[in-house]
């Protein structure tokens, strides 16, 4: 049981980071149709203005300060690159966001370098959110902060904790997703949003004007990948190659749960954060689980690879498997309405 919560937990977080950063990814498709692969790029650009900010005025204050410049980057990139290229098609416009990313690579290792930077996150979430308890006795309990030492000394009692910096994901992916909800149904800007992206030439009639709400956007989708940044650098680490670990991943997450669709993508993130975070703790084999079900073996077959592969090794595939499976049995994904 300890084992299930514990893993559930990281599977939520996981996958609601992932969710952080495929809404904005979402959020640009659904308006613009463009599949933007400097995103990922964002993300770390996020990270890295965050810990330069953090040094001068704090965490928190940099938790707000970063996102937005990462914002005003991306609508200005969308002005003075993407708009000039949107009328040529999509190849233009993947092939410029693909530039964009390798430039924001390189211009982050030539300013803080190749190797990974020191980014704590601060006190406030340094340590155990909780801690759970699980004896023979008692069964399993939760302990608000870390657990008392002699508690957790004794054999007959095994801690757990978990990371305070993950329930600030959880927190922080949560209200995003209820601000996304909420701006986009229940706002003007939402409507006048939503207008421009069925009814673009009737928006402009009515006085909006279209390339402008793209513009914001596309900023805004990049602050939402600049906002993840800061959460996910702080957790996890902040490096060069933090861009194409998860770059590809979000892709998956968008394609599996639907182009275009916000609540696909928060459904594929959680699936895909669950089921990789499972297969990871996992450390069977075909051959064990053969073995256990009583299936006896040769020599020969005992020492095959295939059957000694086990399922934490194969968790790295294990979202891209399932996009080739999706793609298959389900072109438009698990909640997915665009036709193009």
């Amino acid at each position: 049981m300890e084992f299930f919560t514990i893993s559930m937990l990281n599977g939520l977080s996981y996958g609601l980071l992932l969710f952080m950063l495929s809404s904005g990814l979402t959020l640009i498709f659904s308006m613009m149709g463009v599949l933007n692969f400097a995103h990922a790029s964002f993300y770390m650009l996020g990270a890295y203005i965050d810990h330069g900010v953090a040094r001068l005025i704090g965490f928190w204050p940099a938790l707000v300060v970063a996102p937005l410049v990462v914002g005003v980057l991306g609508a200005l990139f969308e002005r003075t690159a993407l708009r000039k290229v949107h009328k040529f098609g999509h190849v233009p416009e993947l092939l410029v966001t693909f530039g964009i990313s390798y430039v924001i690579l390189e211009l982050v290792q030539l300013i803080w370098g190749r190797a990974a930077v020191a980014f704590a996150p601060p006190e406030a979430l340094q340590g155990p959110a909780f801690t759970l308890v699980g004896s023979a006795g008692e069964g399993l309990r939760m302990v608000w902060g870390a657990a008392p030492a002699a508690l957790c000394s004794t054999a007959a009692a095994v801690c757990s904790p978990f990371p305070a910096t993950r329930g600030f994901i959880m927190l922080v992916a949560l209200l995003m997703l209820l601000a996304l909800w909420l701006l986009l149904t229940r706002t003007r800007i939402g409507l006048v949003i939503q207008a421009a992206l069925t009814h673009p030439q009737m928006a402009q009639a009515l006085g909006h004007n279209v390339p402008r709400v793209f513009m914001l956007v596309f900023g805004a989708g990049a602050a939402l990948a600049g906002l993840a940044g800061v959460i996910g650098g702080s957790t996890f680490v902040t490096e060069p190659a933090m861009a194409a670990t998860v770059g590809s991943v979000i892709f998956v997450v968008v394609v599996v749960g639907g182009m275009g669709s916000l609540s696909g993508a928060f459904v594929a993130s959680l699936l895909i954060g669950i089921v990789q975070t499972f297969a990871i703790a996992l450390d069977y084999s075909l051959g064990t689980a053969l073995g256990q079900l009583g299936v006896k073996l040769g020599a020969e077959a005992t020492g095959s690879s295939l059957l000694r592969l086990t399922v934490s090794q194969v968790a790295p595939i294990l979202p891209y498997l399932l996009l080739v499976l999706m793609l298959i049995l389900r072109p438009k994904g698990l909640l997915g309405t665009r036709e193009d």
